[in-house]
């Protein structure tokens, strides 16, 4: 496992969320039925912690010590709510810029991609609670620090996120190789929110459909694809190369 701090036992995890400890995700072996467990998964539900009931395997492979079946990963960042980040932001007078990661799990890309989104000025970094890297050590290094410094929002239900945004007057931008609209002649000059999806699997079937337009990469090349966080860094800055250079 990579280079993760975590914390175990029920009533180490429950104090420490008590206590305003960053949590990532808490692992608990399935079919576990207690009343500290109970406990638990409502402290969890009222604090938006992501809850995954794993097989006993993945919690020993963390640990070997006395988990009593619940591992809690801790988070060097904390996480804030993407309505927070919005109402800021168009209270500041800035023009929104965000970008959404669906389906990026690999630790490097995802640091990769947080070191540009701070270098472009980004307002947040929009991840799902289930299905991203997880925010370790390791990530905020891979980001050069960037994770230290660029808001990152989990949420629950990307498409359902996706819909606020859109309801905040901010379009959905999605970068696939299905659109048939090439980035650079694109106007990307509005508020506005970028997401890239996996190399592996691409953005979700249900965000491209609520996306407002997608646009492509040009290859010119025999390679059919970018790396991911070289994509999102190419349509990063051709966002501020439109507002600042158009």
């Amino acid at each position: 496992m990579e280079n993760y701090d975590f914390i175990f036992g029920f009533r180490s995890i429950i104090e420490a969320i008590n206590n305003g400890k960053n949590i990532d995700k808490i692992y608990i072996k399935k079919s576990t039925n207690s009343e500290q467990s109970s406990e638990l998964m409502s402290l969890a539900k009222l604090c938006e912690i992501t809850v995954q009931h794993v097989p006993l395997e993945k919690l020993n492979r963390i640990t070997l010590k006395n988990h009593q079946g619940v591992i809690a990963i801790i988070s060097p960042v904390p996480f804030y709510k993407v309505e927070d980040i919005v109402q800021e932001v168009f209270e500041s007078g800035r023009l929104p810029f965000f970008i959404v990661l669906d389906n990026i799990t690999d630790m490097r890309n995802f640091g990769s991609i947080v070191r540009t989104a701070e270098c472009v000025g980004i307002d947040a970094v929009i991840i799902p609670s289930r299905g991203s890297a997880l925010i370790s050590g390791d990530a905020v290094k891979t980001s050069s620090g960037a994770l230290m410094k660029v808001p990152v929002c989990k949420s629950d239900n990307l498409l359902q996120t996706v819909k606020y945004l859109q309801n905040s007057g901010i379009s959905i931008v999605a970068c696939t190789e299905k659109a048939s609209e090439p980035l650079f002649k694109a106007e990307l000059n509005n508020p506005i929110a970028v997401i890239v999806g996996s190399e592996y699997e691409g953005i979700s079937p249900d965000l491209l459909k609520v996306a407002d337009r997608l646009v492509e990469i040009p290859l010119y090349g025999t390679i059919e694809s970018l790396n991911v966080s070289v994509a999102a860094s190419v349509i990063m800055y051709e966002v501020v190369r439109q507002r600042n250079f158009i």
